[in-house]
């Protein structure tokens, strides 16, 4: 394991109807290749993971009106990005909001060069998808956890390296 692993605090968003949001990214220097991924970054300063998660929404969705809930989900993931290796702890936050209409008017400049769109998806939809979507085995995660609620305690899955 590197020793600097980056802190990461993403968004499991669920609408009324349970569906999900998932923003839509691209490599930088290559824009055929994509994925879709939930909302989230890392940590800034000394801001804890829950701040972390609000702030990151907020930037990337312009959706503010959120209730947080507990963490659902913890990986370890490393993935080339733009150049560079990240190393990232994930904690998945699971979050509920009313608020289904989205800006991107608050991303970085590198989500700028790699970010295409945000769509809300159906637990279905995300089943049948045949693009790539991280974490992987989303959809089944997802079906999980409208079936049987948040876990008691945080799921750990399986380290992804690509």
């Amino acid at each position: 394991m590197p020793a600097e692993i980056r802190k990461v605090a993403r968004v499991i968003l669920l609408d009324p109807d349970d569906r999900i949001l998932l923003m839509h990214g691209y490599e930088p220097d290559n824009p055929d290749i994509t994925w879709w991924f939930t909302p989230g970054g890392g940590l800034e300063g000394d801001e804890t993971r829950e701040e972390a998660a609000q702030r990151e929404l907020a930037e990337e969705t312009g959706i503010t009106d959120v209730e947080l809930g507990p963490v659902l989900w913890q990986r370890i993931c490393s993935f080339p990005f733009d150049g560079r290796r990240w190393d990232q702890d994930e904690w998945y936050y699971l979050a509920r909001t009313t608020q289904t209409d989205t800006d991107l008017s608050g991303l970085t400049g590198l989500e700028q060069r790699s970010v295409s769109g945000l769509r809300w998806w159906t637990c279905s939809e995300l089943s049948m998808a045949r693009e790539t979507v991280y974490p992987t085995r989303l959809a089944g995660l997802l079906r999980t956890l409208l079936d049987e609620g948040p876990p008691r305690t945080p799921v750990v899955l399986a380290p992804e390296i690509a």
